[in-house]
C-alpha cells in the first residue's frame, strides 16, 4: 500500500437513530490521506467534519463502509493518535511539564518504561519540545498561570510528545484572538515541518486552513459529503505575509463561495 493511502475512508457513512428517526450525518464518503500530509476539513456547521475525526480515532463506528490505516482495516494494527481541541483541558493539579508528559505514561510503547525514564530521558524529551514552542521557562508552572495561547502551546506539545502517527486537531485555536491564532499557526507549522506527522485539522477559519494545510476538503451541509478537494501549493515555510497576497485572498474567497453554496438554506432553495 502506497503512502498516499495512509488513511483511507472507503464509502464510509454515519447515521444516527433508527427507522423514521434516523438522521444521516455523513453520506458515503471516500477520502485518502498520505503519510505526512496535512489536510484541513472545512464546511458548514454540522456537516460531519468532527464526525470524520471520531471515525479515524475509533471513537465512532461507521454505519457502512471501511476505514484503513496503511492498507489494514482500522483496529488491525495499533496506531498512535494525538489530539488537540478548542479547550486545552490541561489538568490543573499538574505542572505544565507533567501535563505534557502524561501520554508517555499511558501510551504504548512508552508506558512500559515510564518509571525509569520519567526523570531522565522523558524529562529531556518534554523539555526539548517545550523549548521549541517557547514554554520551557514555564515548565514548572500550573496551567492557571498561563495565558490562553500558552495553554494551547502546551496542548500541542502534549498531543505530539508521543510521536503520533496521526494528529487530530478540532478547532484548536478557535477561542483565541486573531494575533494569538496567527502566532500559533506559525508554531504548528514549525512543529509539523520538523516532525511530519499526518494531520487532520477541523476548522471554520478558512485563512487558517489555507495557511496550514497541504489540502483542503470542503464539505456540504448535512448529510455531509466532500464536494471539493483542493491542493494548496503555497511554498513552505509560510509566513503570515502570504495571507495578504492576492492569490491567498482569492483562494479563501473561492472556498467561502463553495461553503455558502453548500449551506442548508441554499441547497433547499436549489432543490
Amino acid at each position: 500500500m502506497s503512502d498516499d493511502r495512509f488513511v483511507h475512508l472507503e464509502k464510509v457513512s454515519v447515521a444516527y437513530g433508527q427507522g423514521a428517526e434516523q438522521t444521516l450525518a455523513l453520506c458515503p464518503t471516500d477520502l485518502m490521506i498520505g503519510k505526512g500530509d496535512f489536510v484541513a476539513l472545512v464546511g458548514p456547521s454540522g456537516c460531519g467534519k468532527s464526525t470524520i475525526l471520531k471515525l479515524v480515532s475509533e471513537l465512532l463506528q461507521p454505519s457502512s463502509g471501511n476505514i484503513f490505516f496503511g492498507g489494514r482495516e482500522i483496529g488491525a494494527k495499533p496506531i498512535r493518535v494525538g489530539m488537540a481541541f478548542q479547550s486545552a483541558s490541561l489538568l490543573p493539579w499538574m505542572s505544565v511539564r507533567d501535563n505534557v508528559r502524561l501520554p508517555l505514561k499511558i501510551v504504548p510503547p512508552f508506558k512500559a518504561s515510564f518509571r525509569e525514564k520519567k526523570d531522565a530521558e522523558y524529562k529531556d524529551r518534554v523539555d526539548d519540545l517545550l523549548e521549541q514552542v517557547g514554554l520551557l521557562d514555564f515548565a514548572d508552572k500550573s496551567p492557571w498561570q498561563l495565558s490562553g495561547g500558552m495553554m494551547q502551546r502546551a496542548n500541542l506539545c502534549r498531543a505530539l510528545i508521543h510521536d503520533p502517527d496521526l494528529l487530530l486537531l478540532d478547532e484548536p485555536f478557535g477561542a483565541l484572538d486573531q494575533f494569538t491564532r496567527e502566532e500559533l499557526w506559525q508554531t504548528l507549522q514549525t512543529l509539523w515541518l520538523d516532525r511530519k506527522s499526518t494531520v487532520i485539522l477541523v476548522t471554520h477559519d478558512l485563512r487558517e486552513a489555507a495557511y496550514l494545510a497541504n489540502r483542503i476538503c470542503v464539505m456540504s451541509a448535512r448529510p455531509g459529503r466532500i464536494i471539493e478537494d483542493r491542493t494548496i501549493n503555497f511554498p513552505r515555510p509560510r509566513s503570515i505575509d502570504v495571507t495578504f497576497e492576492p492569490e491567498f485572498g482569492a483562494l479563501v474567497q473561492e472556498l467561502r463561495a463553495l461553503i455558502v453554496h453548500a449551506a442548508p438554506g441554499v441547497q433547499e432553495a436549489a432543490a
